[in-house]
């Protein structure tokens, strides 16, 4: 009876301990990502994968769009010979991320050939899995990250798992918002600690 206590204060202490660590799990990783935000590393590789965002009726919204025109700008410069759209229909009941960001690109005169889509995704992990699996069975091994700098850290460390080169290269952002994006960089942190442990978000 007179080790319950004991018992009890061993239980908290571990408790607190395994919270700590993961404080500062979350905290590191948050830098990690932070660093990544910033960095173009767009070089030439096998196709530029751009991350599915909302859509209106069949018209990207003002993130996706700006996620498309950076995909467009790299595909000029003619950093990869392919642009890969990503993204399910969220609850749309007509159109796709995916296939909205394919009639925009297919609109700037991109040629639809040279566009590959994903229309299943229903999460970061669920579109990343796909993609990397449309990347295997194309014989693609490298690709250009294109999404929020805040996303880049995850989806690159994503890919690398399955064995594929991934290169970020942020979309521009008209008005940088810190605040938002240190939130953006702890909730990365945690969706990469859950991906890690097989939940997918």
């Amino acid at each position: 009876m007179f080790r319950i206590p004991h018992v009890k204060r061993a239980v908290w202490v571990a408790m607190a301990a395994a919270l700590a660590g993961l404080m500062v799990s979350i905290g590191y990783l948050s830098v990690r990502i932070g660093q990544q935000s910033t960095r173009d590393e767009a070089q030439p590789a096998d196709v530029i994968l751009v991350l599915g965002a909302a859509e209106y009726r069949g018209r990207p919204s003002q993130v996706f769009r700006a996620r498309l025109d950076h995909a467009l700008e790299l595909y000029k410069r003619k950093l990869a010979p392919q642009i890969m759209t990503t993204g399910g229909a969220g609850g749309e009941p007509v159109f796709t991320e995916g296939g909205v960001g394919r009639s925009y690109l297919i609109g700037r005169g991109v040629p639809p050939e040279a566009i590959v889509v994903e229309t299943e995704g229903e999460s970061t992990v669920h579109s990343t899995t796909l993609a990397g699996e449309i990347m295997r069975r194309m014989g693609l091994n490298s690709a250009i990250v294109v999404s929020d700098g805040y996303h880049i850290y995850r989806v690159k460390k994503m890919l690398q798992s399955r064995g594929l080169k991934a290169y970020g290269s942020p979309r521009k952002e008209q008005k940088p918002e810190p605040l938002r994006d240190r939130w953006n960089y702890v909730k990365q942190a945690v969706g990469y600690l859950l991906w890690r442990v097989g939940v997918g978000v």
